[in-house]
């Protein structure tokens, strides 16, 4: 199994896709705040899972990389509030990607909480 066969790392790199390309139509004056801020956090998601799911022989440092997905996921979710705040995106078009992002929350606190279910050796400190 490799960190690509992760459901949670499935989802979230899809979602930043999504992302990426819903995103494409934010105003030009956004580049650098907004665009950039959720492009930046949807892409950290399925980047810290990665690293987690490489860091499986050391509990913590695996554990530590799975909460800083799920901030980062949360912090996605903060821009797209924003996004649909700001008139960016539709109401359906949020709703789907919040729903996705709550998804790949659960996904992660799943992971967080069965550790030995994806290989994380017991932690002998």
């Amino acid at each position: 199994m490799t960190f690509q066969d992760l459901l949670a790392y499935q989802k979230s790199f899809a979602l930043a896709m999504k992302i990426f390309r819903v995103s494409k139509s934010f105003p030009k004056e956004e580049t650098y705040s907004l665009t950039d801020q959720i492009r930046r956090s949807s892409r950290s998601v399925s980047a810290n899972i990665a690293e987690a799911y490489r860091k499986r022989d050391y509990p913590k440092h695996f554990h530590s990389k799975l909460t800083d997905s799920d901030a980062e996921n949360s912090e996605t979710q903060v821009w797209l509030e924003y996004s649909i705040a700001c008139e960016y995106i539709t109401n359906e078009t949020y709703t789907e990607l919040f729903n996705v992002s709550k998804e790949v929350g659960k996904l992660i606190n799943y992971m967080i909480l069965n550790p030995k279910k994806f290989g994380v050796k017991e932690d002998k400190s």
